[in-house]
């Protein structure tokens, strides 16, 4: 089936629709549909895709300098020959440059195992998650197709490829529900952190984005936010997932991405690497992180990133770009 909200291939995010559906279940007519002049009720015609808030798993497939139009199985030959070897000849520049100590850590963490050691990461998180989802459908008594999930916004409800933005669980009869599919893939090790202001907590009522903007100079804390850091310390301690001795994770996802991802074609070509600042949750201070400097910040964790676009926003509130 078609998705109901996708990117255009000019690049634009659009939807399909057709009339809302009434109490019965059936398409509404044109009256019922049209509350007044400015508001029309409709029905997503096709899927919509989830994309979990608050963590990252290793990647299923992703796309190559060589071809970023395909989208190849990180497991395949291809994503092997390159993980072997980001940075060899031939490949596009990186503009900027990584720093030197960025660049020699990458080096050391790929090869020709990683390759397939984020493919097995990434099965590893594909089966939890299957999993929970399975255990919760199960546990409900229902069957595939009257299944329900709850689903929870931040500040953004859509990303730029017509994903909801959500953290995600089961629509429990009961109260308290479980923890979020977020979370509990995060506790199990099978995902790392990835905080992204400002959808870092749906279940307050939002303020305007400047009152949002966090306070320089003080620690960040944030009940959700704490809940999820600190579900990460436990799973790295127990060595779960991701953080398993005998193997763990080479490299993040976003690594990989940005490993990866390049901006036009042939000689044209170049690969941009990381594009959001950083904030260190671990200290109390002003700084903003350039992007190519997250490492600054050791632990996944700690890592606070604020897309370019706001950091004229919280250089006006009294932070300082390192």
């Amino acid at each position: 089936m078609a998705k109901a909200v996708e990117k255009s291939r000019a690049g634009f995010l659009v939807g399909h629709a057709g009339l809302g559906l009434g109490s019965t279940g059936k398409p509404m007519s044109v009256a019922q549909a049209v509350h007044d002049g400015d508001t029309v009720t409709v029905d997503p015609i096709g899927n919509i895709s989830t994309r979990f808030l608050g963590m990252d798993t290793p990647e299923v497939s992703f796309s190559l300098p060589a071809n970023p139009d395909a989208f190849p199985s990180i497991g395949s030959a291809a994503w092997t020959e390159f993980l072997t070897d980001p940075f060899a000849p031939g490949l596009p520049p990186f503009d900027p440059p990584l720093p030197p100590e960025l660049e020699a850590d990458l080096r050391a963490r790929t090869g020709p195992d990683c390759a397939a050691n984020h493919a097995r990461h990434a099965l590893a998180a594909h089966r939890a998650l299957e999993g929970f989802v399975e255990q919760d459908r199960m546990a409900s008594g229902l069957e595939p197709a009257d299944f329900r999930f709850f689903m929870a916004f931040a500040s953004d409800v859509f990303d730029r490829y017509g994903r909801f933005l959500t953290y995600l669980n089961v629509e429990a009869a009961t109260t308290p529900r479980p923890p979020t599919y977020n979370e509990r893939m995060l506790a199990g090790g099978w995902a790392v952190p990835y905080f992204i202001w400002p959808n870092i907590n749906p279940f307050r009522k939002q303020p305007g984005m400047v009152e949002a903007v966090p306070v320089p100079g003080q620690p960040i804390s944030d009940p959700g936010l704490n809940r999820a850091r600190q579900a990460v310390g436990a799973a790295r301690a127990a060595r779960l997932g991701v953080f398993a001795r005998q193997d763990p994770l080479d490299i993040l996802p976003s690594e990989l991405r940005f490993l990866a991802r390049t901006v036009g074609k042939g000689a044209a070509g170049f690969r941009p690497g990381p594009d959001r600042w950083v904030i260190d949750l671990g200290t109390a201070d002003d700084r903003l992180l350039p992007p190519a400097r997250y490492f600054d910040v050791p632990l996944p964790e700690d890592r606070l990133f604020v897309p370019v676009e706001f950091v004229p926003l919280f250089v006006e509130k009294g932070w300082v770009k390192a």
